[in-house]
């Protein structure tokens, strides 16, 4: 092989190598986001019962909330609101927490599903549909308990 036929064929390869990642990316990129509103639930459980597992032994709440791929499965949490804000992303958050609880459960909504809790007040008890982004945990550093953490949440009827 003469050396302009090594370099045409490496340069080939280079730019079909670069087609096929390229696409890949793009496929990854503009996958559709998992639509945790309309999948089935997998837990149904109270906002002082799972904040109780992941304090008593995170690795096992962990094995059972999560998926081998560590993909939150689909939980419903029952608790009386202790309050309502709004994030920097101008998305509602609701926090379950009892009074003398050391960590709550904290309930990210989406712009989608923002509307469902305008109507909802503190006291007053609900469901909310979500998957875990993490669970309650004690900081030492900062010297506080961390709430479980659900998101892409909407309010059960």
């Amino acid at each position: 092989m003469t050396k302009n036929k090594i370099i045409k064929s490496t340069l080939t390869i280079l730019v079909v190598g670069v087609l096929i990642v390229s696409g890949i990316a793009y496929y990854m990129f503009n996958m559709p986001h998992r639509n945790v509103q309309n999948t089935s639930t997998d837990y149904q459980l109270t906002a002082t019962s799972i904040v109780d597992e992941y304090l008593k032994d995170p690795n096992l709440a962990n094995d059972k909330y999560l998926d081998d791929e560590g993909e939150s499965k689909i939980i419903e949490i029952t608790g009386e609101i202790a309050n309502i804000s709004t994030d920097f992303n101008n998305q509602k958050v609701i926090l379950f927490k009892d009074e003398n609880a050391k960590a709550g459960v904290t309930c990210t909504f989406t712009q989608k599903t923002n509307e469902s809790i305008s109507s909802l007040k503190e006291g007053q008890s609900v469901t909310v549909k979500g998957v875990i982004r993490a669970g309650a945990n004690y900081d030492e550093d900062l010297e506080m308990y961390e709430n479980v953490i659900l998101e892409k949440c909407s309010l059960i009827n």
